[in-house]
């Protein structure tokens, strides 16, 4: 299929592309690496009157560190994200993840910042995005304001971004030292949006006792879910195979799936549980390798 017409714009700089969006208001629409949207024109499932093209905003591809925050463009490709060295050394967790999004050509071409405002409860952005407590960094005509990622996904495909607003950059809060952390993923086929995403993120003391622990999971809800593990993994315990086996099972148990011709409820949590047991051992190995 072809897409509905319409007129197309690039703009050159952030202040033009957000005035092409003040302009046109709800007849525009903006798309950065095409990778979801692309297929949504084609369908004609969005109809937009003008397309605001955004890659020539080289203002927003880039990588930033400081002493403790990573700061991503929106602009930057997922490519980009995987194999960046400064990502690697900051947020190893947000570098893997990047790492399994699509094929090679969808993760040298789809975007940070598009993979967050089209918040497909499957994609690995997201997920990564609410584990970890970032930060979206916003821009419209109005001026900037920041969200946390937590409150940014509304439902599916459905996130707290005003008319003419833009996502500009995202800042990670850089991992600790010591952090063990996890990523793993099943998909009916390598490449597919996944049927079930875990995502670990822990901290030990130098005894071995649980620090922090952060667990979230996508594609079992309309938004990531951070599951709150409160009763069952408290800071001071030292985690054993029985603790894995008791949080993974708690992990299953908080998600309400519903069956479907491709994927019965069972089944989902079934995954669930098996990926979350595997992400929590990689990730204690992890810190404690970091913390010898």
């Amino acid at each position: 299929m072809k897409p509905a017409s319409f007129d197309y714009h690039r703009p050159q700089t952030l202040d033009a592309a957000l005035g092409l969006l003040a302009r046109f208001g709800e007849r525009a629409k903006p798309i950065a690496g095409g990778q979801s949207f692309g297929p949504m024109l084609n369908m004609r499932l969005a109809r937009p009157e003008h397309l605001i093209d955004l890659n020539d905003l080289v203002e927003l591809d880039f990588i930033r560190v400081s002493d403790a925050m990573l700061e991503v463009g929106a602009m930057t490709r997922h490519h980009r994200v995987a194999t960046a060295p400064e990502v690697a050394r900051s947020h190893p967790l947000l570098a893997a993840a990047a790492a399994t999004i699509g094929h090679y050509a969808i993760r040298h071409r789809g975007t940070l910042g598009g993979s967050l405002a089209h918040a497909d409860p499957a994609a690995q952005m997201p997920l990564v995005a609410v584990l970890g407590g970032a930060r979206l960094v916003l821009h419209g005509l109005s001026g900037r304001r920041e969200i946390a990622a937590g409150d940014f996904f509304k439902s599916v495909m459905t996130v707290d971004l005003a008319e003419g607003e833009l996502v500009t950059s995202v800042l990670y809060p850089r991992l600790p030292i010591n952090a063990g952390w996890a990523f793993e993923l099943f998909s009916r086929r390598r490449g597919d949006f996944a049927v079930v995403a875990v995502a670990v993120l822990l901290t030990l003391d130098d005894a071995g006792r649980l620090g922090d622990l952060h667990v979230a999971l996508g594609g079992v809800a309309p938004v990531p879910l951070r599951l709150d593990l409160s009763a069952v993994a408290p800071s001071g315990v030292i985690p054993e195979d029985t603790w894995i086996e008791a949080v993974s099972e708690f992990a299953a148990q908080s998600i309400a799936p519903e069956d479907t011709v491709q994927i019965p409820a069972v089944f989902r949590r079934e995954v669930t549980a098996s990926l979350t047991q595997k992400a929590l051992a990689t990730a204690l190995a992890r810190s404690r390798k970091a913390s010898a």
